[in-house]
C-alpha cells in the first residue's frame, strides 16, 4: 500500500490553532473560523470590485485563496503580530519558516495534484493581485473581532483596532471595494441579534 498524504491530515488541524494566543478574549477564535470569515469577505470584495469597479478577479479563486492563507500555522500556530513585525529581521526569518510550511504542505500532496495547489497554499507563488485582496480581507475580520471584543469590554484590543485602522486606511485608498464594504456592511456587524433582526423585517 502507498504512503497516504498528509495534506487534507493538517487542514482538518486547523480548529485546533487558537488565535489571539497572547491576549485576553471574551470570545475564543481559531483559524478555521479566521480563514472561513476572510474567505467570505474576500470573496465579497471581488464581487464589489466586479460590479462596482470594473474587476476582474475571480470571486471564486479570492475565496479559495483565502481559505488556505493561514496553511502555515498548523505546524507554527498563530504568531502575535507586533512579535512577528518587531524587526525586520525577526519578520524575515518567520516569513521563511511560513514559507518552507507552506511548500512542505503542498509537497504532502500526491504529486499529480500539486500543480493545483501551489499558487494557492504557497502565499509567494500567489497573484499579486490575490494577494493585495485576501490580505485586505484578513485585516477587516481581524478589526471586526477587534471591534467585538472592545464592545464585550475588553479593552485589550483597543491598540488592535486603533492599529488596524491605521493599515486598514491604506486600503480604502487603494482599493475602493473595500471603502465600499465598510460604507455598505461593518455597521451591522457590530450590533444585537435583535437589532440584526429588527432591520430584515
Amino acid at each position: 500500500m502507498s504512503k497516504q498524504s498528509t495534506f487534507l491530515a493538517w487542514i482538518l488541524r486547523m480548529p485546533l490553532i487558537k488565535r489571539w494566543s497572547l491576549m485576553h478574549t471574551v470570545k475564543g477564535e481559531n483559524i478555521a473560523e479566521h480563514s472561513h470569515q476572510v474567505a467570505v469577505i474576500a470573496h465579497l470584495l471581488a464581487v464589489i470590485r466586479k460590479e462596482h469597479f470594473g474587476g476582474t478577479l475571480s470571486p471564486e479563486r479570492a475565496a479559495t485563496i483565502a481559505l488556505y492563507h493561514e496553511v502555515s500555522e498548523t505546524k507554527l500556530s498563530d504568531i502575535n503580530h507586533v512579535t512577528k513585525y518587531h524587526n525586520p529581521r525577526i519578520t524575515r526569518e518567520f516569513k521563511k519558516l511560513e514559507d518552507a510550511s507552506e511548500k512542505e504542505c503542498v509537497s504532502s500532496l500526491p504529486l499529480a495534484l500539486q500543480k493545483h495547489f501551489s499558487d494557492l497554499v504557497v502565499q509567494a507563488s500567489v497573484d499579486p493581485e490575490y494577494k493585495t485582496l485576501v490580505k485586505a480581507a484578513d485585516l477587516i475580520s481581524a478589526w471586526l473581532k477587534a471591534c467585538d471584543e472592545i464592545a464585550f469590554g475588553n479593552r485589550e484590543f483597543i491598540p488592535v483596532r486603533d492599529r488596524l485602522d491605521g493599515m486598514l486606511a491604506h486600503f480604502k485608498e487603494k482599493l475602493p471595494e473595500v471603502r465600499y464594504l465598510f460604507d455598505t456592511f461593518t455597521d451591522n456587524c457590530l450590533v444585537s441579534v435583535d437589532e440584526l433582526s429588527q432591520q430584515d423585517i
